[in-house]
């Protein structure tokens, strides 16, 4: 056998990874401390239990936002309003929690707008 011949095309070219963005994960550690401290200030929170929170707030707020799309898509709409997320709010969540959370979502929105008038 015949050794092969050296020529520029059987070397092999490396080719240099690009430095892709990182995604920046969306994390909710920080409001739920907030909220924790305004219940109950003289509880703290576990590393694995604040884990196991932000991924809850994570998987329901996906739940939501997909609903709600689903919702809007229904009736037409292209664009997400306060109506197809409330609409998406009862679907999602059982009986009196979500009546709950209907109200406390308006009086959210009802104070920022009035924050920024």
């Amino acid at each position: 056998m015949a050794p092969k011949p050296t020529t520029s095309s059987s070397k092999s070219i490396k080719k240099k990874k690009s430095k892709g963005r990182k995604t920046k994960e969306t994390l909710f550690k920080i409001y739920i401390y907030r909220v924790l401290k305004q219940c109950h200030p003289d509880i703290s929170i576990s590393s694995m239990a604040m884990s196991c929170m932000n991924s809850f707030v994570k998987d329901i707020f996906e739940r939501l936002a997909f609903e709600a799309a689903r919702v809007a898509k229904y009736n037409g709409k292209k664009t997400l309003s306060a109506k197809e997320i409330q609409t998406a709010t009862r679907l999602l969540l059982p009986g009196d929690i979500s009546s709950h959370a209907v109200n406390e979502g308006t009086k959210a929105i009802t104070a920022f707008n009035n924050a920024n008038e």
